[in-house]
């Protein structure tokens, strides 16, 4: 047995085993090593080729996918592949009875892997017929597992373009959504949007903790882009809680849950993916909001208070440039 042949393989396979539970089964662990400097090559590569074209960036997410799973094709194949090429006779040509070469591992590495059984080549008794049962099982962990894992980000991307698209169905900025409510007297219907916001971003958050791929699965419509949506969604927060001088809005309870979703959200995705901006963003206009009627405070006084979230802006600011947006403007509705 060639010991040299037999460690690549077993270091192969390990290396598979470890990078593929830890991105399909592991939801705190974030994805494997492997994958997560696949991740961040495929994404770096596409914004260096394409800059902000949004056209090439939409493929970054199912060219990361789809290069996650050739890579774990690969390694598991090549790993079975020196395992077996480790041993002189471990397996045997039925049909010609010549001598086995390396093709003829490769290819019974693949077929076992893919159980298509064949019969071409039998192991040989032994030792050989139980990594022969190994490799079996192997594939069939793999195909589980990434047909799960596929399956899963794929609905996790239909769930963040969905919270994407209800914040910017209500207004393309904060000043936008909280003239789409009031109805001259008080802010109508807003609690039930704002509810359904947090419950969709708490989820977000929780799929961006068990599948960070999602971060690369860019849309070319700004409007269907939770990063922009969630600053709008935030400086919505924040006019509400610091741009209105009476209190005609939902209750705090309802702030306080949306604040910490955005929070949550953020921690998750600065722990691996952003860094704040070096700047904070500009702030939201109250100018719209006096046209409409709605009472505010001054300006000054509601600078101030933002003055005291500059950090959570600048990171929301650097959230949004990451996935290659421009802030959302204030002056529009």
């Amino acid at each position: 047995m060639d010991l040299i042949l037999l460690a690549i393989g077993v270091l192969l396979l390990a290396s598979v085993v470890i990078d593929l539970l830890w991105t399909t089964l592991w939801v705190e662990g974030g994805a494997g090593p492997l994958t997560s400097l696949l991740m961040a090559w495929i994404w770096g590569t596409l914004r260096r080729l394409g800059g902000s074209d949004s056209r090439v960036l939409t493929l970054s997410g199912p060219v990361i996918l789809v290069g996650s799973l050739a890579t774990w094709i690969g390694l598991l194949w090549g790993g079975w592949t020196f395992v077996f090429a480790s041993g002189e006779s471990s397996i045997i040509d039925t049909l010609n009875r010549d001598p086995v070469s390396w093709s003829d591992w490769v290819y019974f590495a693949g077929y076992t892997i893919f159980t298509l059984g064949n019969g071409d080549f039998v192991p040989q008794e032994g030792f050989w017929q139980i990594m022969t049962t190994l490799t079996t099982a192997s594939g069939m962990l793999f195909v589980t597992l990434s047909v799960t894992y596929v399956l899963n980000v794929l609905s996790a991307v239909t769930q963040k373009r969905s919270f994407a698209s209800g914040v910017s169905g209500l207004g393309s900025n904060g000043a936008g959504i909280l003239c789409t409510s009031w109805n001259g007297e008080e802010l109508e219907g807003l609690a039930l949007p704002l509810n359904t916001f947090t419950t969709q971003l708490n989820a977000l958050t929780s799929n961006h903790k068990a599948y960070p791929i999602l971060h690369y699965f860019h849309s070319k419509q700004a409007g269907q882009s939770p990063t922009v949506s969630v600053a709008i969604f935030d400086e919505t927060l924040s006019l509400l809680q610091f741009g209105l001088s009476e209190r005609s809005h939902p209750s705090n309870t309802i702030l306080r849950n949306a604040r910490s979703s955005v929070e949550g959200y953020l921690n998750t995705l600065q722990s691996s993916f952003i860094e704040p901006a070096d700047r904070s963003p500009p702030p939201p206009s109250l100018d719209t909001l006096r046209e409409r009627e709605l009472p505010t405070v001054s300006d000054e006084e509601f600078i101030t208070a933002l003055a005291d979230m500059e950090e959570r802006r600048r990171t929301l600011l650097g959230l949004v440039e990451s996935d290659e947006r421009e802030w959302p403007s204030p002056d529009d509705e």
